[in-house]
């Protein structure tokens, strides 16, 4: 276990798939004690779910349940037996928090819900996440991360403007939720040292989801809906495809001020677009869009990714290389920073 800012903290963990999982796992990284409670048999459902080292299943080493599971302990317990319930009720003095995201009334049906947990230890912290809530008409919809993502309008506006709406290759409902769910966690923790109350907080993967769509929600003020808006918000704000032309061979570029439309105009070559009537503002360059794209393009068909992200980055023009699932693992910044962690 971490010796860390929360090696004094004790969480006992009912969490499983991902939501709770990561938050606990961001607790266990701070170096909280947590132990997590898994059923007898196959244990938690990520140990059976890949990828697997080798593609071979394996219990003990599923990289999706390492993922979600470092830093902490397991006990195995039958909540269904009176006799596993009990041992539960027993160990809950014994915790600052508790965090459960079963399904709807599961928890309820195990007969482990806050009141009988609180009972047990009035200072506990209870987190409960569940999909839509614990109160309103979806209040019983089972939820998994794309149903949090298309629910809370992220996949509206994903995608061409003339073509359907399309999941985010990000799974941030999932994660986000389990973030959101820590950090209150955190808090409560606070009040609760100063106070020795403990608390009860339910989170919603709808409405935590929904807090990443940010302005985007504002659009209209709820009038009317957001636009899919595609690659390209104001140009030249868009991606550019690059040599060797790969699936993934492309440049992000977004430009924000005049400063950084002038520099980019002088680094790719055309100084003389900064002054040019067709590209003079925002409003007349997204009227002119195309012709943008395509002067960029002439530049970045000369280069790869990374020579044309060093090249702008180098000048102070915002960007990055599109990097794959791979090269995120070779990528020489993420590894001079140790992101990777064995």
């Amino acid at each position: 276990m971490n010796d860390g800012a929360l090696s004094h903290v004790r969480v006992l963990d009912l969490t499983q798939h991902l939501a709770g999982p990561f938050c606990t796992k961001l607790l266990g990284e701070y170096g909280a004690e947590v132990i997590k409670v898994e059923r007898p048999g196959s244990g938690d459902v990520a140990r059976r779910l890949g990828p697997f080292p080798g593609d071979r299943p394996n219990s003990e080493a599923s990289g999706r349940f390492v993922y979600l599971n470092a830093n902490k302990r397991s006990v195995v317990i039958d909540l269904r037996d009176p006799r596993g319930r009990e041992l539960l009720l027993d160990l809950a003095p014994n915790f600052h928090a508790f965090v459960e995201n079963y399904g709807p009334g599961v928890a309820e049906k195990l007969d482990i819900g806050p009141d009988v947990m609180r009972e047990r230890n009035p200072s506990m912290i209870y987190g409960r996440i569940k999909g839509f809530g614990l109160s309103g008409p979806y209040a019983n919809y089972k939820v998994y991360d794309s149903v949090a993502t298309a629910a809370c309008g992220a996949y509206s506006v994903t995608g061409m403007p003339d073509g359907p709406p399309l999941r985010p290759g990000v799974t941030f409902a999932d994660t986000g939720t389990g973030m959101q769910m820590a950090i209150a966690l955190l808090a409560a923790y606070v009040r609760q040292q100063r106070t020795g109350e403990g608390d009860l907080i339910e989170i919603s993967m709808q409405e935590a989801t929904g807090n990443f769509l940010r302005t985007g929600a504002l659009n209209g003020w709820g009038r009317e809906a957001a636009p899919r808006r595609t690659n390209r918000t104001r140009p030249p704000t868009d991606i550019y495809p690059c040599k060797p032309f790969g699936p993934n061979d492309y440049i992000h570029v977004i430009v924000v001020t005049q400063r950084m439309w002038d520099t980019f105009c002088t680094v790719i070559g055309h100084p003389e677009m900064a002054d040019d009537p067709r590209f003079a503002t925002p409003e007349v360059r997204t009227e002119n869009g195309d012709e943008v794209h395509d002067l960029v393009c002439e530049w970045t068909h000369d280069r790869t990714k990374y020579e044309a992200m060093h090249e702008l980055a180098a000048a102070g023009v915002p960007c990055s290389a599109i990097l794959d699932t791979h090269e995120i693992w070779t990528d020489p910044h993420l590894k001079s920073r140790n992101f990777i962690q064995t």
